[in-house]
């Protein structure tokens, strides 16, 4: 994985239009079901951002690209699950992946609007509660009213980490800007594997904090 993502960052630099592809792919892959699952989507995002300090890319570009793709595989993924409803949950691909879908059913009953928010931050039911919500009869209002503003969020918390860990590299220590690609990507990537990871857990532990207080609710009625 790092020799094929170094040598990808290598190649996209001198490509611009190539990287912003590239990151509208990663971002649209990432949110299909089953696909999302086995493709590195983040991962690139997080290395191309390290485009970024250098100007190969822009930040404004790179950010659009990411949001839309995100947008694009999310909406598509709910479309098809709310036209379907869930005959689509019971077809293949999808019925190849029984724990997921249960986990991600158990995840949007509990949470509701919430699920389709805090999802796109919790890899990999990430790429099974858009199309869940679909199937489930979750209203198009609703649903994008929550995986709007998610992937607002989203796309940011995956790019500027490593544009800032990168920048204060360069300006705070020291470290040219001629230093090997190899070096930038492998920084933002860890950068901002630290911050998604975080806003993962931080997310996990509300759950587990709400839970209790929602169970005792349901055994009040």
């Amino acid at each position: 994985m790092t020799s094929y993502l170094d040598s990808l960052v290598t190649f996209v630099s001198a490509n611009a239009w190539l990287a912003y592809l590239t990151l509208f792919l990663a971002a649209l892959l990432e949110a299909v079901p089953v696909v999302g699952s086995v493709v590195p989507g983040s991962t690139i995002i997080l290395a191309l951002s390290a485009l970024i300090p250098g100007g190969e890319l822009r930040l404004t570009w790179v950010l659009a690209a990411a949001v839309v793709g995100a947008l694009l595989g999310d909406g598509s993924a709910f479309w098809g699950g709310h036209r379907t409803q869930r005959e689509i949950l019971d077809a293949w691909p999808l019925n190849k992946y029984p724990r997921l879908i249960e986990q991600s059913e158990t995840f949007f009953r509990r949470w509701g609007i919430w699920a389709v928010f805090f999802a796109r931050f919790v890899p990999p039911i990430r790429a099974f509660v858009p199309v869940t919500a679909g199937a489930l009869g979750m209203p198009p209002m609703r649903f994008f009213a929550a995986n709007v503003p998610a992937v607002l969020l989203w796309a940011p918390a995956h790019v500027l980490p490593g544009v800032l860990a990168i920048t204060a590299l360069h300006r705070y220590g020291g470290v040219p800007h001629h230093v090997g690609l190899k070096h930038y990507w492998i920084v933002a990537v860890i950068a901002g594997a630290v911050v998604v990871t975080l806003a993962g857990w931080m997310i996990r532990r509300r759950q587990n904090e709400m839970q209790p207080a929602a169970e005792r609710v349901r055994g009040q009625r």
